[in-house]
């Protein structure tokens, strides 16, 4: 077969336009024609040019009909359908393959199973009994139809179980249902249905018939269920794994939230010389992010580089957002600019990033360069830059891209850029502005953002409106411990003991108690936790003589711890061995032992850094044998991370005004 264009036409001519002839070899058929006019992915458009090119080659008969069908992609639910001829369906959006299937004039099922394919639920329900051939991959397409509408809508879908199962029946009835792929089609129903009884009992009926996508789905469907105990027996027993298997079981610890098992399955994959695909990558990477570890998120990327995956735009922008996350901003930036290409989540992760770590100029200035390059902005996009102003005080940027999202972008404020805007407002100590706001939300207000105005309260020494808003925060939530915490915080910057006490004693009559402060450090591969005043750690007697000797360091030259952070009204000597044995400096001292020096002592907190830790580390950095705050920076869900590198030298430190708590 030979396909080609006609040589362009003379100058003179320029003007007038031919269609684009082509030339087949008679012998060409339909199904060849396509597979040279169309890319491996086409869109219907596509498929309806290559129809267009067919008819003028006069291939265009019936019998090309379900090859025409075989190529067109999966439709979906996403333009409104009305009724007509063929099972509810005929409207517009769906007439080009409903038409292609009458013109076919064919019975067989090979048309008829690709039409139950292209078309969404509930179409292939309506059309199947009408069909007088079908096969068992007619059960397979319709099966797949239905699991596709659950998996959209969700729970709102719950009455497409009662069809599946009815089509489960149909399948017996017909002989079909000891088919692999009618099987595999069943368990994968099942468990996006989260009927996991009925998936474990497909899977268990015939043991023979099953392959590695069997295996595969009831996998996915006990990691959808959250049941990651018998997701991982299913795993340890499964004779033959593929990167589905692995990327699964990634996914599912990560989803239930434990994702130092999820990095330790990941890098187990490696070890065992599984090569990783895309989601297996991104997701680890997104648990290294959370985790704050950078050497894990490091071994990922080295694994893509080692391999040869091509970075695509989703792998591009989970290394961006892990390497922000995990206090390595330069990096992030340098793996944004060598993206090749760049979708919208990749400038939201560097523009988030970039805030995170204070650098809210920089935030604006690639948000400006953003919207110069014609990309919508998403609400994530202006939480960033919002951020980012906040962090910078940028008070009069802040509010115009405020109303540049509202107004020109369409975009309805959510709780998140309510918070940013109060929090920067409230930084600058425009409170009263910042109450003016919340009291004017469409929507209702978080007791977060009440919260942020109390920490602005206890920032710029509002003791009056201070305690009235606490009260408030109290009332709207007994049980968060901040609030009370940022009660007491006020009173204790005034003095006011007895009221502090007071404070103390309704959270305990409340059984409200203050979360746990913890800090993780990564060293050699380990993850190392450490609470305050911990003695657990095996090396605990070389973590506090280290802790002792940096002390003493200090106390020679110059230091003098700040008590603020302990609301206890105690002696001036047991506030300060309080604030000697805070979890942070067990993990520095510790690094100081297990760490070369010149490396970087990375820490991730649960809780915001007090004051005198802060100082701890950043004001005295010149007597620490060097020791630097290089970040230090909130991440997500409340945690910290903090940077300290043994090194000489300095560089900048950014700090971020976050939630407060004792120790």
């Amino acid at each position: 077969m030979q396909l080609g264009a006609p040589p362009p036409p003379p100058a003179a001519a320029a003007a007038v336009r031919r269609a684009p002839t082509f030339e087949a070899r008679r012998a060409a058929n339909a199904r060849e024609l396509l597979a040279a006019l169309l890319p491996p992915s086409p869109t219907v458009r596509q498929v309806q040019q290559a129809h267009a090119r067919l008819a003028v080659l006069g291939l265009a008969a019936s019998r090309a009909m379900p090859h025409l069908l075989a190529v067109l992609p999966r439709l979906l639910p996403d333009k409104p359908r009305h009724r007509g001829d063929d099972g509810g369906g005929d409207g517009d959006h769906y007439a080009y393959p409903l038409a292609l299937f009458r013109r076919a004039n064919s019975t067989s099922a090979f048309a008829s199973n690709n039409l139950l394919r292209v078309l969404p639920h509930p179409l292939p329900l309506a059309l199947f009994s009408r069909f007088r051939r079908r096969n068992p991959h007619s059960f397979t397409f319709l099966l797949a139809s239905i699991s596709n509408h659950l998996n959209a809508a969700g729970h709102s879908a719950s009455a497409c179980s009662f069809l599946g199962s009815h089509v489960h029946a149909l399948a017996v009835k017909a002989g079909a249902a000891g088919d692999l792929y009618v099987r595999n089609a069943l368990v994968h129903f099942y468990g996006v249905s989260g009927d996991v009884g009925a998936m474990r009992r497909v899977f268990d009926e015939l043991r023979r018939v099953r392959d590695v996508l069997t295996w595969n789905e009831v996998l996915a469907g006990y990691v959808r269920a959250g049941m990651m105990a018998v997701a991982r027996e299913v795993f340890d027993e499964m004779p033959v794994r593929d990167e589905i298997s692995w990327s699964t079981l990634v996914g599912g610890y990560v989803k239930e939230e434990e994702l130092e098992v999820a990095l330790g399955v990941f890098r187990n994959m490696v070890e065992q010389g599984k090569r990783p695909n895309q989601a297996s990558v991104v997701t680890a990477l997104s648990a290294a992010a959370r985790l704050g570890l950078l050497e894990q998120g490091k071994f990922v990327h080295n694994v893509v580089q080692t391999s040869g995956m091509p970075v695509c735009m989703n792998v591009g922008a989970a290394l961006v957002d892990m390497y922000a996350k995990c206090g390595c901003v330069a990096v992030a930036r340098e793996v944004f600019d060598g993206m090749r290409r760049r979708d919208v989540f990749a400038w939201n992760a560097m523009i988030c990033g970039l805030a995170a770590h204070g650098l809210g100029r920089d935030a604006v200035e690639l948000f400006e360069r953003f919207i110069s390059e014609g990309l919508p902005p998403t609400n994530v996009t202006f939480v960033g830059v919002l951020n980012g102003c906040s962090r910078s005080g940028l008070v009069a940027e802040g509010r115009r891209y405020f109303k540049l999202m509202v107004e020109k972008y369409r975009i309805e404020p959510e709780m998140e850029h309510y918070g940013c805007m109060v929090d920067l407002l409230g930084r600058a100590g425009l409170v009263p502005d910042a109450i003016e706001l919340i009291e004017g939300m469409h929507i209702a207000p978080d007791p977060v953002l009440w919260g942020t105005i109390l920490s602005s309260c206890k920032t710029h020494g509002l003791v009056d409106l201070g305690v009235s808003v606490g009260n408030r925060l109290i009332e709207l939530d007994p049980t968060h411990s901040g609030y009370y915490v940022l009660l007491s915080g006020i009173y204790a910057k005034a003095n006011k003991w007895d009221e502090v006490r007071e404070v103390r004693k309704l959270m305990s009559s409340r059984g409200t108690s203050k979360s746990a402060g913890w800090s993780l450090m990564e060293a050699h591969g380990k993850v190392h936790k450490f609470l305050v005043g911990d003695t657990y750690h095996k090396d605990s007697v070389q973590i506090y003589d280290t802790l002792d000797m940096i002390n003493k360091r200090l106390t020679e030259a110059g230091y003098v711890p700040d008590v603020s952070s302990v609301l206890h009204d105690i002696g001036d000597e047991e506030k300060v061995h309080a604030v000697k044995v805070h979890s942070e400096r067990l993990a520095i001292a510790y690094g100081f032992i297990v760490l070369e020096a010149g490396s970087p002592i990375r820490i991730v907190k649960n809780l915001r850094v007090c004051g005198d830790c802060h100082e701890f580390i950043a004001g005295n950095a010149d007597e620490l044998t060097g020791v630097k705050q290089v970040q230090r920076r909130i991440r997500e869900a409340g945690c910290e991370v903090l940077r300290v590198d043994h090194a000489g030298g300095m560089e900048e430190g950014h700090a971020k005004h976050g939630r407060a708590d004792w120790g």
